[in-house]
């Protein structure tokens, strides 16, 4: 059975990297002479990024099954049970990651709202008693504290969860594997730091942390432990490969966006729009198998809220189910107030990303010195933060309490729309109920109906612009924090003001130009259209908001396209993932496979020599060795496999040899089982400095056929290079082998690597090219504004 062995298509086996990893420019590289010719070629991608608030070394993934002897006897040897096991432990899994992760969503937003409304209502206490200085101190000591706590477990255990954790999980979908990202101390500092982040009052989400985490506990489940602490199930060992691991991530990744917003459909159609590189029909079913798990697990642990036994989290939070509740009705003459909303809502989105990518520019600056730096960065993010929330709503009036309110005004001990704040009594301060109160129970008041009368237009102004620069200096701080929440509570006021703006002229009340100015935001900065409108009509529950939902986003995404990328994409190339981008760059069609393509290229031959292998490995950082058969194992030169550097390290290990330079035989399966060529799990795996061998040894022979992947994916040195590209991104490849047009050359010219693809590398190549008029059409801005 295939799917029981396919080996992990990996640098070295593990999650982490070693520093063996790949180099782009290789100075020590040694030619191996063919026939004569020198090869020139480059089978490598190296690069750092920063991961988390952390600069670390990635690698690449393959998805591709290596096709060797083992691979194949696997396959004959396979019966119809570990077939129907393996379909069987797939779904089992699906099933598990979406009940862990409704339950860490469900914890999450508990621990959130009791944390925080215990502040809130301590405070409030204070405030009531009008003890003011005292109220702010333990208001701002408080968020020290919770700010103090995540910076710190983040800068000294994970710095890997810091931040929302999509672009990681985003380019590792892509193809792009970075150490520690789905590690189990990542999962523990991903919960607790965005636990206490958002709980101390900070502008930022916990929907981009969620994905994070669901990603973490699928990666996890799927490894089956950890050999290294022998914890290892051997049920789990089907799983041990690039392809499923990637298949298990897509589920937990939408699993984690449908506990955020408790929207099951929004979170698969997420993981399809933003996060997946590549996707199948069956990959569909399980990830919406896996979101219906976590919708019944959050509806069955709300139900048990409805009784009051979670505390301050009252009627389940969650973010907003049943908000707006239905009957919205709209006519032709309210589309011009919405059309104005959308284009502005772009314009504000794409502002928000030139602002965010600008200011995570002069982070990465600070962070880079050191873990006190990045500390006391967030602290002062924190101090900063305390001062605008506490003390902006002494410059809004008091106003006196509805007669016609459904709730208690004003609002004393609980959440709700009517915060007393500094006003005397049956009168409210409408903008503390927005600046003290969570992320959550603001978007809550602000898509309130029938609530028209309850902000002041002043007020609205000043939240919107406080939490559109708060939340754009919250993020990129040493702490887990996401990009939904606060975009969306953003927007919500931004249309808010707008429906005040245009209250005579339309028939929509103001907590629905909320919701629509929360999409156009989000269609300006996040550029998705389908799941969005999903996501948020799931959220409001209001199916008769579809049309003017999908107009909002389309229109605020075109415009937003014409100034920049989304937020997302700005945000992983200013942390250097190599993304492969699902279009092509027009100058690409300009290029051939082998303008690209770039040396020295390492080859082995058939029947190789110890001491060659060794010194390959040890001066160079490729993953992937072309195997060429020479007479008199072949007429001529020919093609006949790739080997892995895992499988190289292994062979050495087990030490594999033979004396004479002849064919091993079926000898060679003897000193080996299928899972010495399984992905090792998360530990850093082998390496070939740790593997003692004796001058003895180095002279003798590994015949390196049976270990070869005989079928890897080639291309003719003139294919077009967008071509080539659709065809690495689509197939998942980590190596694509570019082989002569003319027959009689040597068989192999180069390998394409996802370096190889890269603006940067292309562009260095061809200077030329970088004028070409086949650009994508944006604005440019002025010099001045290019120089921030």
């Amino acid at each position: 059975m295939s799917l029981l062995i396919s080996p992990a298509p990996n640098g070295l086996p593990g999650t982490a990297p070693s520093p063996e990893t790949e180099a782009d420019e290789e100075s020590l590289t040694r030619p191996l002479l063919l026939n004569g010719l020198r090869r020139s070629a480059s089978n490598t991608t190296s690069q750092v990024a920063i991961v988390g608030s952390n600069v670390c070394p990635i690698e690449s993934l393959d998805y591709e099954i290596s096709e060797n002897d083992y691979f194949k006897q696997d396959w004959r040897r396979g019966e119809k049970i570990q077939t129907l096991q393996y379909i069987f432990m797939k779904w089992m899994m699906c099933f598990f990651i979406g009940l862990l992760v409704g339950l860490v969503g469900f914890c999450n937003n508990l621990a959130v709202e009791n944390i925080a409304g215990t502040k809130f209502v301590v405070t409030s206490n204070m405030m009531l008693a009008r003890r003011y200085t005292t109220a702010f101190l333990v208001f701002a000591s408080s968020n020290f504290g919770l700010t103090l706590f995540a910076g710190l477990i983040t800068a000294f255990i994970a710095p890997e969860a810091a931040g929302s954790g999509i672009p990681e999980v985003k380019a590792y979908l892509n193809g792009v594997d970075a150490p520690a990202i789905f590690s189990l101390r990542t999962l523990f500092v991903k919960i607790v730091g965005s636990i206490s982040a958002v709980s101390g009052s900070l502008v930022i989400g916990k929907a981009g942390p969620m994905v994070h985490t669901g990603a973490c506990i699928a990666a996890l489940m799927g490894q089956g432990g950890s050999k290294k602490y022998g914890l290892t199930w051997k049920w789990l060992k089907y799983f041990k490969n690039d392809r499923d691991r990637r298949d298990l991530v897509t589920c937990g990744s939408a699993a984690g966006m449908a506990a955020a917003f408790r929207a099951p459909v929004g979170g698969l159609l997420f993981a399809l729009e933003e996060m997946a590189s590549w996707w199948r029909s069956a990959l569909l079913w399980r990830a919406f198998f896996t979101t219906a798990v976590v919708a019944i697990v959050l509806r069955a642990l709300i139900d048990v809220c409805l009784s009051g036994k979670c505390g301050l989290f009252g009627k389940g939070g969650l973010i907003m189910f049943d908000v707006t509740s239905a009957n919205s009705a709209y006519h032709i003459w309210d589309v011009p107030p919405v059309l104005f909303l959308a284009v502005f809502g772009g314009i504000w989105g794409s502002l928000y990303n030139f602002l965010q990518d600008r200011v995570l520019r002069i982070y990465n600056r600070i962070n880079e010195r050191g873990a006190a730096y990045k500390i006391v960065l967030a602290l002062a993010i924190s101090i900063f933060t305390s001062c605008l929330l506490f003390g902006l709503p002494w410059l809004a009036s008091c106003r006196p309490c509805p007669s016609d309110t459904s709730e208690p005004c004003p609002t004393i001990g609980r959440n709700g729309n009517y915060k007393k704040f500094q006003c005397p009594p049956c009168h409210y301060n409408d903008l503390a109920s927005l600046f003290f109160n969570t992320n959550d129970d603001a978007i809550k008041n602000l898509f309130s109906k029938d609530t028209d009368a309850e902000f002041h237009h002043l007020s609205m102004l000043i939240f919107f612009i406080t939490c559109f620069f708060l939340s754009i200096f919250s993020y990129g701080i040493v702490a887990p924090a996401g990009l939904f929440v606060p975009v969306i509570v953003t927007g919500a006021a931004y249309g808010r003001f707008i429906g005040m703006m245009f209250g005579s002229h339309s028939t929509l009340n103001h907590g629905l130009f909320a919701v629509l100015g929360s999409a156009a935001l989000l269609g300006g900065s996040m550029r998705m259209t389908v799941s969005l409108c999903v996501i948020i009509l799931e959220l409001t529950n209001d199916l008769l908001l579809l049309p003017l939902m999908m107009l909002v986003l389309l229109i605020s995404k075109t415009v937003a396209d014409t100034f920049n990328g989304n937020i997302y994409d700005l945000i992983m190339r200013l942390k250097g993932f190599p993304y492969l981008e699902s279009h092509a760059e027009p100058y690409l069609r300009q290029l051939a496979v082998c303008d690209v393509v770039t040396g020295p290229l390492q080859l082995f031959s058939g029947i190789e020599k110890v001491g060659n292998i060794v010194h390959v490995l040890k001066t160079t950082g490729h993953n992937g060795f072309p195997v060429v058969d020479e007479p008199p194992l072949s007429h001529s030169p020919v093609l006949f496999g790739l080997i892995l550097r895992a499988h190289l390290v292994e062979l050495l290990k087990k030490k594999a040899f033979i004396r004479d330079p002849v064919p091993a035989g079926s000898d060679a399966f003897n000193h080996f089982s299928a899972d010495d060529f399984a992905k090792k799990g998360l530990d850093h795996g082998d390496r070939v400095e740790n593997i003692q061998l004796t001058d003895e040894e180095m002279d003798m022979f590994i015949d390196l056929h049976p270990f070869c992947n005989t079928s890897p994916y080639t291309v003719v040195e003139t294919m077009s290079l967008a071509k080539a590209l659709v065809l690495f991104r689509e197939v998942g490849l980590r190596h694509l082998l570019v082989i002569p047009k003319v027959s009689g050359r040597v068989p192999v010219v180069g390998i394409i690597t996802r370096h190889d693809f890269m603006p940067e590398h292309v562009l260095s190549l061809h200077p030329s090219l970088a004028k070409s008029k086949w650009k994508r059409l944006r604005f440019k801005l002025p010099p001045l504004v290019k120089l921030f």
